[in-house]
């Protein structure tokens, strides 16, 4: 993982260098800016993840700072109108560049189309606009993050023939969501098509609520008596409630529960035993593609930020190929969860706080 880490750094860093103006290196291209551009950021929400805040903001905050730019984000809390009108406002305060996670399609285009009359490029980040008209898309390899929960599953489910599986997917207005069920799909469709794995149900939960993802759950498992063998949960929040469902019915632990993440939470929920994986996704790494393109577009350099964004993700809606930097992620287990804390990803005193002390000193995991 550490490997993996520093190349896609080392990456960043490169087009950082080559964007900025090469041979000064960093502290020269910020040191010899004139003015620190505004840049606008909305994130979407505090209660699908605990990472908008907890992670991407700080990181965010830091990567665009450093990067010789001013700074405004906010959060839409989940709400169409507030993303509205948070977007409204950073178009009118001059932004020159504008990124954005979008609640839904139609929010998300509605805001690019304002910002295209105002000249002011766009960036969305982590989450695509589908039939939107961003200049850039900054995310993760998400069929791929899809294809590492279905394969955690499969490790944890072990040889069990026969195993009943429930699906909790994201929001169905989030493009993410659908290409990690894709994954799940790529993965697991042979499983259930041979009759080793029956799937009992798959549903996606609106908004990503968690709340209405235990209801669901808690609907579908007593729909099938009670009965399941493993659960596909598309990130540690909708993980947390169908475990809250387990736990009340005496199966947490004994039914393997994918995440998504690698919240402080998820990772507790690992060393208990009730949470069989997540996925880490270097939030660090996406805040710095995202602060590098945004940083260029600010200042005009078109080539620059082509030369960052190297791939595509294609639009099925307005049939068009949206310039994309997109990164790699890696799947956690009990067995490699240490790594995060060895690479300073986590800090051992939250992670191994309460009940979890004795499972972190039994992987060697040491506090202070």
């Amino acid at each position: 993982m550490r490997r993996f880490q520093k190349a896609v750094s080392g990456v960043v860093l490169l087009g950082l260098l080559t964007s900025c103006g090469g041979g000064g290196g960093a502290e020269t291209a910020v040191s010899t800016a004139k003015e620190r551009p505004l840049v606008g950021v909305i994130l979407p929400d505090r209660k699908s993840s605990a990472r908008w805040e907890e992670q991407d903001r700080p990181r965010l905050n830091q990567a665009l700072g450093f990067a010789g730019i001013e700074a405004m984000i906010d959060n839409a809390d989940g709400d169409e109108a507030k993303f509205a009108s948070i977007a409204d406002s950073m178009i009118q305060r001059g932004v020159k560049v504008l990124m954005t996670t979008p609640l839904s399609p139609e929010g998300g285009a509605a805001v690019e189309r304002k910002a295209k009359q105002a000249g002011i490029p766009v960036i969305n980040y982590d989450r695509i606009t589908i039939g939107g008209q961003a200049d850039y898309y900054v995310s993760f390899d998400n069929i791929n993050v899809g294809e590492l929960q279905a394969e955690g599953l499969i490790g944890c489910l072990g040889d069990r023939p026969g195993a009943d599986i429930i699906e909790i997917e994201g929001a169905p207005t989030d493009n993410n969501a659908t290409q990690f069920a894709d994954g799940h799909r790529r993965k697991l469709a042979a499983k259930y098509d041979s009759g080793a794995y029956d799937l009992v149900a798959t549903q996606a939960i609106e908004q990503w609520d968690p709340v209405r993802g235990k209801a669901v759950f808690e609907q579908l498992l007593n729909g099938n008596g009670g009965r399941v063998d493993g659960v596909v949960a598309a990130n540690d929040g909708l993980a947390a409630s169908v475990i809250e469902v387990l736990r009340a019915k005496g199966l947490a632990g004994r039914v393997p529960v994918t995440g998504q993440d690698a919240t402080l939470e998820g990772l507790r929920a690992i060393l208990r035993g009730e949470q069989c994986m997540t996925v880490y996704k270097p939030i660090r790494d996406e805040a710095e593609a995202a602060a590098w393109l945004a940083v260029s577009l600010a200042r005009g350099d078109i080539s620059g930020a082509d030369d960052l964004a190297t791939g595509n993700t294609r639009d099925p809606v307005s049939r068009r190929d949206v310039k994309s930097v997109l990164l790699g992620a890696d799947l956690i287990t009990r067995n490699n969860l240490r790594t995060l804390v060895d690479d300073g990803i986590v800090r051992p005193a939250d992670l191994c706080a309460g009940d979890v002390a004795a499972d972190c000193a039994e992987l060697g995991i040491r506090v202070g």
